[in-house]
């Protein structure tokens, strides 16, 4: 019975190191496949992403939506006494905005700034510096 319950407790434990090495796999599978992924796509700083951000914000803005469902209202009556719309606004714009540049960022992979290279400031030769 005893030798039994060993070989059940070393197996748990051979288990117990397996998942730990599965999950370990596991998410080194997902490190390789985004960057298999993100291979091919064009590269953006976050600056870039920045404008990326706020020309679609600015393009949102700037358009006219028809979607009823998504829009503040006030009507009126006309001197018919019919009513109409008097005006239509569009609510919560940032959820589009955001959907929109998720989408465009999705195209994108996302790297460090680069580093700025003040060696090019001062292209001052030695002879120049000496005359």
């Amino acid at each position: 019975m005893q030798e039994l319950e060993n070989k059940k407790a070393a197996l748990e434990l051979l288990q117990n190191e397996t998942n730990e090495k599965l999950q370990d796999y596991k998410q080194q599978i997902s490190i390789l496949q985004k960057q298999i992924n993100d291979y091919n796509k064009p590269a953006l700083s976050p600056h870039e992403f920045d404008n990326i951000h706020e020309a679609v914000e600015k393009a949102v803005e700037n358009y006219s939506f028809s979607d009823c469902d998504n829009y503040e209202v006030d009507f009126s009556l006309d001197y018919d006494g019919r009513v109409q719309l008097e005006t239509i606004d569009l609510q919560d714009t940032y959820q589009l905005v955001e959907m929109i540049v998720d989408k465009v960022s999705n195209l994108f992979k996302e790297v460090d700034c680069p580093e700025r290279d003040d060696s090019q400031l001062n292209t001052q030769t030695v002879a120049e510096k000496i005359i």
